[in-house]
């Protein structure tokens, strides 16, 4: 059964904005106040979003991400470092109560995700869910992308999908980046290895791990083309039909409270 959902294009914005946003509609989904939210959103400036229980000082080299310019933030999901370049990125916010919706992550992360595998659908490419069979002495970064979890998005063996799920107070947040392109260099710069041979390693290593839209197809997509795929992919993975949103005066007091929280070196630097 077709059940409705909001949809937000927020654009462009800077780090902080797109962080407090989420969590934004996670508290409005918890006070009952709007039903499921697809979101669909860029980052104005390059940003490396960290995992929550990431430690910032062990594995961010956080004076190379101020020399190249970018912010940095904190995510209230789980999972490693990402760089928010060039892609598109998405956020589905709902009660865990939803109708049909698994109660476990793993389980609920694959239903979910349908809506990314039809996006990418969409686009021409045969993209599948992964099922890991990770050795347990497999070393892996620090970096999202380096190998898929379970029932990521994955074409031609290659990881093309990066998402994290997080649940508070009865509610689902899922967001994750779609990769258009992605320069490698600059993202494995930003963390920190025990020496530059082992960081080469694991840059190489990446290469075959993971891939970008525009390194499998002759077609160069735009961010536009993205905004177009997905929010149909999304609408026919989940049956979903959506109705635009736009923010309240009073959800843009509460944002801009939240927007200092995600500023705060209290909250980026708590670990």
């Amino acid at each position: 059964m077709t059940t409705e959902w909001l949809y937000i294009n927020s654009g462009k914005n800077d780090a902080y904005y797109n962080m407090a946003l989420d969590e934004l509609l996670m508290r409005k989904i918890e006070r009952n106040e709007i039903p499921p939210v697809l979101r669909l959103y860029e980052w104005e400036i390059p940003t490396l979003s960290i995992g929550y229980f990431q430690r910032i000082h062990r594995e961010i080299d956080v004076e190379k991400v101020k020399d190249y310019g970018y912010q940095l933030v904190r995510r209230k999901t789980g999972g490693r470092g990402v760089l928010h370049e060039q892609e598109l990125t998405y956020s589905l916010v709902l009660p865990e109560s939803y109708e049909n919706m698994p109660q476990t992550v793993t389980q609920s992360y694959k239903v979910l995700s349908t809506g990314l595998l039809e996006g990418f659908k969409n686009l021409g490419l045969d993209a599948y869910f992964s099922i890991p069979e990770r050795k347990k002495s497999e070393i892996r970064s620090s970096v999202c992308f380096d190998t898929a979890s379970w029932y990521e998005l994955v074409v031609e063996g290659r990881k093309i999908a990066g998402s994290a799920q997080t649940r508070n107070n009865g509610v689902i947040m899922q967001h994750g980046s779609i990769l258009l392109d992605v320069d490698i260099d600059h993202l494995f710069d930003m963390f920190k290895f025990t020496n530059e041979r082992f960081k080469e390693k694991m840059k190489s290593g990446f290469k075959s791990k993971a891939v970008a839209i525009n390194d499998l197809t002759d077609k160069q997509f735009t961010v536009d083309d993205l905004y177009v795929a997905f929010k149909k992919g999304f609408e026919t993975g989940l049956d979903m039909h959506t109705t635009e949103y736009r923010l309240t005066e009073k959800d843009k007091e509460e944002l801009e409270v939240l927007i200092e929280t995600y500023k705060s070196d209290e909250w980026n630097y708590k670990r």
